[in-house]
Order: structure tokens, then C-alpha cells, then sequence
């Protein structure tokens, strides 16, 4: 048997070198694990730090939106942020700092604000945040904001209502003192009295709800909750709720008149007759005639005499003239309003007579004023100073498309009994698509002894929806600025 010597020496140097060298690799792969892991942590710390900073920036965004609101709730027509700019669209930047209730700057806000068309009440606000851990990266959102304007309710009043049998309303409906409805309401009936007393002789309680029906089977007395009654008031009726303030409507009859008398406005003097007629072409134009004479009505015992609201004789012949580019026709004196607007006119019509706080002037409309196209793009206000009254000798089946205001007095029909005319003391259907803003009690029917007297039998009052916002051209406006939209945009993006 052969032995071979082997060097123990040798075997050992080749072990200690393997593993010198599987060392280095697991320390290698460590590391780079390692590396990776450091890699990452600081990533999403990084990541953490910018998702909290963008968050800091759209909350501090919002506050910018927030101030601005409160500004507009203080100053509504202030667009400028109390700077003082004029003329400006948009208008800013204005810039504010965003601090913690101790004082310490958080960040800060920049605003700009577009004030709201012709024709709309409605502000965009473009509030632009960043937080100072972080200042170059910024949140932009818009908010819109819009002050509803009297046109906002299918009818509202500063009396006591009552919608009789016969009536469909699509639409609000609003009084700051009680209604009595026994009609169909397709929206919320409101009033800012809790309870009321109806004076009307055939009244089913005279303690009532400030909202109420007669409509078997009748609501209680307040002493008795009401039912939902869902025949009647299909969205719900609501009492009590704020009033709409009519004492504040008496200041834009000074503006208005100062909208007709400028060089883009139209004016008319007193007509030292009865009033002006002033009929839409639905092209761009309108005619207008003076009024010379009209008729009035004798009837009963003792005599009542009203006025029936016709045109008998005119003077003068028709003269036809451009719509104002402002949007406003004054006419100092009663006017006969009727005609088509076509999409794009936009008008509010005022009759007011001097001292304009205590006048009497009335707008009569005894014929159709349509738009050619019910899409919002047409628009006509009518505001007496005194009433908005349909005629005798209306129309069987009249449409009004307008926003109707009458400041101290009543949109309605007054009482024409069968002795004024046996043929058109009883007409069939109006049809009102607007609004109708009353001081007085509105009504275009008449009751006596539980059937119709006088009046339409049908009325169907349809809410025109588009003017609550984009109502016609200075049309007065109530309360405050109400949320409309919200959206985040990119820095330059169109908005």
C-alpha cells in the first residue's frame, strides 16, 4: 500500500480564502439591501413630507376661499379685497398669510376674484395655497359663489297668500307672513310665520300653520300637528323659516333710473297722459306708442270704480328704436308692456314715477310677452312701483314669460264683476314662466260664495330656474351669497 503525503497547510489556506470570499458577497448583498432599504425609507419620507405639504396647501387654499366669502358677507359688491381697484377682471392678486391661533405664519393664500358678469350674481374665487415647509408647491381651487336674486321663488310675497283650487305651481314658494294653499305645490311652500290667522270667510280654521290647506281633509289647528299631505305640498312645506327683506328693494329704483338715463340705457318722461306702450319685436328692437286714454268700470252699491287696464285711444303714431345695451328701459309713468324676446335680449323694464319712494306707477299686461326659446338666454323683468295687473280685456289664454315685481303693491287680476263686461269678466288660463315677487297679497282668480266670480279658473305659475342666478339686468337680489360650485384646477388652467 502507497501513501501520499498531503499538505495539511495548503487545504487549510484554499478553506480560509473561500470563505473570505463568501464574506465579502453577503456583505455586498447586506449592503446593498441595506442601501435599498435606506433608499426607500427616505423616499417615503419624502413622499410623506410632500403628500402633507400638498395637503397643508389645499386646506390652506380653502381658507383663502373661506375669507373671501366672509368679505362678500360684509361688503357683497367689494371685488377688489378693500384695495380699491377698479376695472378689474379678475382682480388681485391679493395675498394673505395663513397663521395658527398663536400668531405663527403657516403659509399663505393668493386670491383672485372675478366680479360676476352682466346679467349674473355670481363671483368666482381662485384661491391659490402653499405651505412655508414647503412654498413652491401650490393647491389652486375656484369656488363660485352667487347672490340669489328676488327671482329665486316661483312666487314670494311680504302678505298673506292664498293659492286656490285650480293652481300648479313649479317652483318655490315663499311669504313672510302665512299661506293658505289648495292647489298642487311641485316645491317647498314656505312661510316665516310659525302660525297665522286666515281672514278669509270661508277659511277652514282661523288659527292656522304658517302653511296650511283647506283641502279635505283640512289641517287642524295648531294645536294638532299637520300631516305631510304629499297631494298638496309634493316637496314638503317648511314653517318657520327667515323673511326675504322688501323694505331693502326700495334702493334700486335710484340705480335703475340712473341705469335708464345713461347713454347706453333708455328713458322716458312722464307722457302727461295715461302712460307708454312698449311692445318686444323679438329682433333686436322695440316700438313704442303714448298711451292717451283709457276706461274704467262703475259697479255696486255703494259705486266702486276701477280701472280696467285698456288702451282706448293712443297719441302719436309707433316709433321703433334698438334694445338698450345696458339692459334697462325706465319709463317714468304707467306702461303697457307685451311682445317677444328672442335668445340673447335681455331687459328689465321698470315703471316708476317721481318721488320714486312713494309713486304709483303700474305696468298693465293684457297680451302675451313670450321668449322665443325658454333656455335661459331670454330674459324680462318687469318692476312696478306700484302693481303688475292683468286687464279686463285680457287675453282667454295669456302667457307671461318674465320675473314680475311689484314693490308696494300686487301682481295679480283685479276684481272685474259679469256688470264690467259679461264676456270677459271670466277668462280661462294664464300661464306665468318667471317668477312673481309681490309685496301684496298676489291672486289672479276671485271667489265669492265658493265658486269663481271673476278671473282665470286655471293658473299655472312655471319657475324659470335659470334667473335665480343670471337674473335679468339689475334685478334686485336677496340675501346673502350662497355656495354654488367647488373644483381644484392646474396653476394655469381656464376656469
Amino acid at each position: 500500500m502507497i501513501f501520499r503525503n498531503i499538505k495539511i497547510s495548503n487545504y487549510r489556506d484554499i478553506r480560509d480564502g473561500s470563505i473570505l470570499v463568501s464574506t465579502l458577497v453577503f456583505s455586498f448583498i447586506f449592503l446593498m439591501i441595506a442601501g435599498g432599504l435606506l433608499g426607500f425609507v427616505s423616499q417615503q419620507r419624502k413622499l410623506s413630507l410632500s403628500r402633507q405639504a400638498q395637503l397643508s396647501a389645499l386646506m390652506i387654499a380653502e381658507a383663502g376661499v373661506n375669507y373671501y366669502r366672509w368679505h362678500l358677507a360684509h361688503t357683497p359688491n367689494d371685488y377688489a379685497d378693500g384695495s380699491g381697484q377698479t376695472g378689474c377682471n379678475p382682480c388681485g392678486p391679493y395675498v394673505h398669510n395663513f397663521t395658527d391661533p398663536s400668531g405663527t405664519v403657516l403659509g399663505s393664500y393668493s386670491l383672485l376674484i372675478t366680479p360676476p358678469p352682466q346679467g349674473s350674481t355670481i363671483v368666482k374665487i381662485k384661491s391659490s395655497g402653499s405651505s412655508i415647509a414647503n412654498p413652491s408647491l401650490q393647491r389652486h381651487v375656484v369656488a363660485r359663489y352667487g347672490r340669489p336674486s328676488l327671482a329665486a321663488y316661483a312666487v314670494v310675497a311680504d302678505a298673506n297668500l292664498r293659492f286656490g283650487v285650480g293652481t300648479t305651481v313649479h317652483g318655490p314658494l315663499h311669504s313672510n307672513y302665512g299661506i293658505r294653499f289648495d292647489g298642487l305645490a311641485y316645491n317647498v311652500v314656505s312661510s316665516y310665520q310659525n302660525t297665522y290667522t286666515d281672514t278669509d270667510s270661508d277659511a277652514c280654521t282661523a288659527n292656522s300653520w304658517g302653511v296650511h290647506t283647506c283641502v279635505s281633509p283640512a289641517d287642524p289647528s295648531p294645536n294638532t300637528p299637520a300631516q305631510t299631505r304629499l297631494d298638496v305640498f309634493a316637496a314638503g312645506r317648511q314653517y318657520p323659516v327667515p323673511q326675504v327683506d322688501f323694505n331693502a328693494i326700495t334702493v334700486n329704483l335710484d340705480q335703475l333710473q340712473d341705469l335708464g338715463n345713461a347713454a347706453d340705457g333708455s328713458y322716458f318722461n312722464p307722457s302727461n297722459q295715461q302712460g307708454w306702450h312698449i311692445q318686444f319685436l323679438g329682433n333686436g328692437t322695440y316700438r313704442y306708442r303714448k298711451v292717451k286714454t283709457t276706461r274704467t268700470c262703475t259697479y255696486g252699491d255703494p259705486e266702486v270704480t276701477v280701472a280696467v287696464g285698456d288702451v282706448y285711444a293712443y297719441q302719436g303714431n309707433w316709433a321703433t328704436t334698438a334694445l338698450p345695451a345696458n339692459g334697462i328701459i325706465f319709463v317714468e309713468d304707467n306702461a303697457w308692456v307685451d311682445g317677444t324676446l328672442q335668445s340673447g335680449e335681455r331687459i328689465t323694464l321698470v315703471a316708476a314715477k317721481e318721488p320714486l319712494a312713494s309713486g304709483n306707477a303700474t305696468i298693465w299686461v293684457n297680451n302675451d310677452i313670450l321668449y322665443t326659446v325658454q333656455d335661459g338666454t331670454a330674459a324680462l323683468g318687469l318692476i312696478a312701483q306700484k302693481d303688475i295687473s292683468v286687464g279686463l280685456f285680457s287675453e282667454d289664454n295669456l302667457e307671461i314669460n318674465a320675473a314680475l315685481l311689484a314693490q308696494t303693491g300686487r301682481v295679480g287680476r283685479p276684481y272685474y264683476p259679469s256688470a264690467c263686461s259679461p264676456s270677459y269678466y271670466l277668462r280661462d288660463t294664464i300661464t306665468v314662466y318667471g317668477s312673481i315677487a309681490t309685496k301684496q297679497r298676489y291672486g289672479f282668480a276671485w271667489v265669492c260664495g265658493g265658486a269663481p266670480c271673476s278671473g282665470y279658473g286655471v293658473r299655472n305659475l312655471n319657475f324659470d330656474g335659470t334667473m335665480t342666478y343670471t337674473p335679468p339686468p339689475s334685478f334686485p337680489t336677496s340675501g346673502e351669497y350662497r355656495f354654488i360650485s367647488w373644483e381644484e384646477v392646474l396653476s394655469n388652467e381656464i376656469y
